[in-house]
């Protein structure tokens, strides 16, 4: 049954109060598309659905909705309710959800947990954001070295229902430290009687609990793996974080590079559920900081009066010019973020992107010269011509080098190169495109 059809046999289910038959219509969906399809519903009728399913879906359905929704929902819930759909839940996700409580709530909510619950959600609560401690999860497999194969294989299938993953099994020696790691198809296939440590691969790829989120999804990336183990600073294995995790970490950071880049401050929530005085705050000021960066290009404007009266043509080509700079320098702009955000380059290649990047906006600055050439001469005569050619080429490659260094200028401060903003490098290009086009007109012109 498709999405489309089952919504109002779903509303009228809801409208009846009849469980049955909505849990009889959701069965045949998985419990991401069930939360996409009631993510924006009211908080009631979200309610009534999870109260519909069994306690392990009803978590997992919780666990897919939008966090914001999750806190809104948990307003309506009491610490029992709570608690329950904690016990269900991935650990990493609950603990989310916990950090979300007023102190006073999470207190209350902790002295009604079982003890292994509790001290858990403590552990998990307790790392600071942006590192690898505050995304990991406590759901996992670990076995000891000196068993044998088919000992790990019985522990495994003990183990196995509460993790997050099982593809890889994590190895520890008698004082918890990770010695080790080896895939379930490598303990399937081999002898039932070798013994682990003699199968392990010893030299294990590990993150610490104060690593950084965006190196934690570059390990991933780089090896491909499922899932890293993280260890604290005794060595001993204290969480994992599985890729599906390492990829919400990405796909946050790159929307926060988005709106970085486009002057907007970070966005807590979707969009659609952003109050508007939160988008106006977000906005506003980049944009009245700009307005004083437009006033230099306004200055530069009236300074060169004299140039304009004596070729009001001018005036045609400004706007074309000062953007031609501000989209170069946009473009360069976007390239280095980009490449300083994934990795690909670091702070020692900006000499040799530096001359690239000199090369290419000359070549671009060449091409763009010829095009506005001949339109240059029709409307105002062969100086007018050379002026705006001139300084098309010598917009575009400073546009482009301001562009392309700003983000390196940033990273090497230790501030984030996506504050290198397109209106902020566009502005700049702006400021400076007018000072450039009426000092080569003017000299042009031979205007006193």
């Amino acid at each position: 049954m498709k999405k489309n059809n089952i919504i109002p046999n779903l509303w009228k289910a809801l409208s009846n109060k009849n469980y049955k038959e909505i849990k009889s219509l959701l069965k045949y969906f998985r419990s991401a598309d069930i939360a996409e399809m009631i993510s924006r519903t009211s908080n009631k009728l979200i309610i009534q659905i999870l109260n519909s399913q069994s306690s392990k879906r009803k978590a997992d359905i919780f666990s897919y909705l939008p966090k914001d929704k999750q806190f809104e929902i948990t307003k309506e819930l009491n610490n029992e309710e709570i608690i329950k759909i904690f016990v269900k839940m991935n650990s990493d996700d609950s603990a989310d959800v916990f950090n979300m409580f007023e102190p006073i709530r999470r207190e209350n909510i902790l002295r009604s947990m079982a003890n292994k619950v509790r001290e858990n959600l403590i552990k998990l609560s307790s790392y600071e954001d942006g590192t690898a401690g505050a995304i990991m999860t406590s759901n996992y497999v670990v076995i000891p070295e000196n068993i044998t194969v088919l000992q790990a294989l019985n522990q495994i299938k003990q183990t196995a229902p509460d993790a997050e993953t099982i593809y890889q099994i994590y190895v520890l020696d008698q004082d918890q430290k990770l010695t080790g790691t080896l895939s379930l198809r490598q303990i399937i296939l081999a002898n039932p009687i070798a013994l682990i440590k003699d199968l392990m691969i010893k030299d294990v790829i590990y993150v610490h609990t104060n690593s950084k989120q965006e190196y934690v999804t570059k390990m991933i990336s780089h090896y491909d793996f499922l899932a890293i183990p993280v260890i604290n600073s005794e060595h001993k294995l204290v969480g994992i974080i599985t890729y599906d995790d390492a990829m919400d970490v990405v796909e946050r950071e790159t929307t926060d590079d988005f709106h970085k880049s486009g002057s907007v401050g970070t966005l807590e929530y979707n969009i659609v559920r952003t109050n508007l005085l939160t988008l106006y705050s977000k906005r506003i000021f980049w944009l009245v900081l700009l307005i004083f960066g437009n006033l230099f290009s306004g200055a530069g404007i009236a300074k060169y009066e004299d140039t304009i009266s004596s070729k009001i043509s001018l005036v045609f080509f400004l706007p074309l010019l000062i953007g031609s700079g501000g989209n170069a320098g946009s473009q360069a702009s976007t390239l280095m973020i980009r490449g300083l955000g994934t990795g690909e380059i670091n702070i020692k290649d900006w000499a040799k992107l530096m001359s690239k990047e000199l090369l290419v906006s000359g070549i671009l600055g060449i091409t763009m010269a010829i095009v506005i050439f001949p339109i240059g001469y029709i409307r105002g005569g062969i100086e007018v011509a050379y002026s705006v050619a001139i300084s098309m080429i010598i917009i575009v490659i400073i546009g482009s080098l301001l562009g392309m260094s700003l983000p390196f200028c940033l990273n090497r401060l230790g501030f984030d190169p996506a504050a290198a903003s397109a209106p902020f490098v566009a502005t700049l290009c702006d400021s400076l495109g007018v000072l450039i086009f009426f000092s080569i007109a003017t000299i042009i012109l031979n205007v006193k």
